[in-house]
């Protein structure tokens, strides 16, 4: 469910609360306890679904590769580092990357490959499917947890990300959104492609606005010229204003950047 769906439902759900319960429409429904009802699904998933979709030698393996790719949530892609510390090839990385997908756990965020004079990364960045799953295989079992962890920030863009992503999906029309980011390190956290017009989208885990939230858009706006439609910060305060062509949106309107 996405959070404007929750609220609809009767959910004022906190930040916080949000990213530790996710959004599966049982645990709202049967007031689950979320840390137990994300361990029975995913012990049910690795211990029965899994084996009927491939055959894992060592499952502690597949386990342990699930929750190192919870830690590298909006992160670049590196098969040969996961294969290094999961103990098992890339191939097979690549290979288990393809069954979280196919099993609806995660989605691979694709960079924008358009060529803009500069050199762009082209490896996809890791997301999850539901953030609650996801903090529950981080081992986050509390708000308070959740508020001094240090990837909420990760969780908070992966709650944007699906938030567009359900936006999208549930209006018929396909997600078109990306990322980028140059050889620099410089990295516009989303973009969305709307025709030949590209709007970036930056999400922060912050309440308080801090104009140094826009410097990426900027320095995208250099880089795109008249292709680039407004600008968006996506962030943890609840205020929307514009300023600068930029709009600053609560994370709960996420939704409207598109």
């Amino acid at each position: 469910m996405s959070l404007s769906e929750l609220c609809d439902a009767g959910f004022d759900l906190s930040l916080d609360e949000a990213l530790l319960r996710g959004g599966y429409p049982r645990i709202f429904k049967d007031q689950l306890n979320p840390t137990k009802a994300y361990s029975n699904y995913f012990h049910t998933y690795v211990e029965k679904d899994l084996r009927q979709l491939i055959q894992v030698k060592d499952l502690s393996q597949f386990q342990k590769f699930i929750r190192l790719c919870a830690g590298r949530i909006g992160q670049l892609l590196n098969l040969e580092s996961l294969g290094n510390e999961v103990g098992v090839s890339s191939n097979t990385i690549k290979q288990w990357l393809c069954i979280l997908e196919a099993s609806y756990i995660t989605i691979r965020l694709q960079p924008f490959f358009e060529n803009f004079g500069k050199r762009l990364i082209k490896a996809p960045k890791l997301y999850f499917t539901d953030v609650g799953f996801a903090a529950y295989l981080l081992g986050i079992e509390t708000t308070t947890q959740m508020a001094r962890d240090p990837l909420r920030g990760n969780l908070v863009e992966n709650l944007v990300f699906l938030e567009l992503m359900k936006s999208r999906l549930n209006a018929g029309l396909e997600p078109q959104l990306y990322y980028l980011r140059d050889a620099h390190g410089r990295e516009v956290d989303f973009l969305f492609q709307k025709g030949h017009e590209l709007v970036p989208i930056e999400v922060k885990a912050s309440k308080t606005f801090n104009k140094s939230f826009i410097d990426n858009l900027l320095f995208f706006r250099e880089l795109a010229g008249e292709r680039m439609s407004g600008g968006f910060v996506i962030y943890a305060g609840s205020e929307k204003l514009t300023f600068h062509s930029f709009t600053r949106l609560p994370y709960t309107q996420a939704s409207s950047a598109l």
